[in-house]
């Protein structure tokens, strides 16, 4: 199998069916070698029969303790038998999932990159003016980080072989929050990182919402320099909004 499209869960039962519902359009599954895995961290709104329903593999967790992020990946990667990890979050869309796919061909198969991303923004229908300044900011910002050797991926969508991730030691468990940009910056550690700006992952605008861009841009770099000085992150956990 080609690809592992991993997708940690907590409570996505609104927002789940639209990413689901994208990914297993008739001609998508006929076309590319892929297998949709649902990674739960303890849902009670109906996610899970979402996920049994649509995705190929579904993984729960059981234990008493929350799960964070880094954990439901990691579980998740544990039963993708895929070449290439896609990790995805459960509220996002691809803008355009027939060009998804022959643009991660393009690039994984050859040696010159060890990782790919996207860039991230919110949907048009529901982009408003500070969603594109700071969107904008942050891609063309991630984008930099990746060519100057630093490395970074949001968890929006980031695109791993299962070997490397292995072989460097998939997400920290430690961390409740920059999981994404450390990852990232040891896969920077072993080649370049490629960074699409088409197509681009939607993402929902509702942390954006209920924070405020200028807030979570503040959380952001905080966990960021902890976790890249520290190796751990400020946030004790990454609070959910739904």
């Amino acid at each position: 199998m080609k690809y592992s499209l991993i997708i940690p869960t907590l409570n996505e039962a609104k927002l789940l069916p639209e990413l689901l519902n994208q990914l297993n359009e008739k001609q998508l599954r006929q076309s590319y070698d892929f297998e949709i895995i649902v990674s739960d961290g303890g849902s009670n709104d109906g996610t899970e029969q979402i996920a049994l329903e649509h995705a190929d593999k579904f993984i729960a967790h059981t234990k008493d303790t929350r799960q964070n992020i880094s954990q439901g990946r990691n579980a998740g990667a544990e039963f993708a038998e895929g070449e290439w990890l896609i990790f995805m979050n459960g509220d996002v869309l691809v803008s355009d999932a027939k060009k998804f796919f022959p643009k991660l061909d393009k690039y994984s198969e050859t040696d010159k990159y060890s990782g790919i991303t996207l860039a991230v923004k919110v949907k048009p229908e529901e982009e408003i003016l500070s969603d594109k300044i700071f969107l904008s900011f942050y891609n063309y910002y991630f984008h930099f980080l990746n060519l100057v050797g630093m490395g970074m991926g949001r968890g929006e969508c980031m695109v791993i072989s299962k070997k490397l991730f292995n072989d460097i030691g998939r997400f920290d468990e430690k961390l409740f929050a920059g999981e994404d940009f450390d990852l990232f910056t040891r896969v920077r550690r072993t080649g370049k990182i490629k960074f699409i700006h088409d197509p681009r992952i939607y993402e929902s605008p509702r942390r954006f919402r209920k924070k405020g861009h200028f807030k979570i841009l503040l959380t952001w770099l905080a966990n960021s320099i902890s976790v890249y000085i520290n190796k751990k992150s400020i946030s004790k956990e990454w609070e959910e909004v739904r």
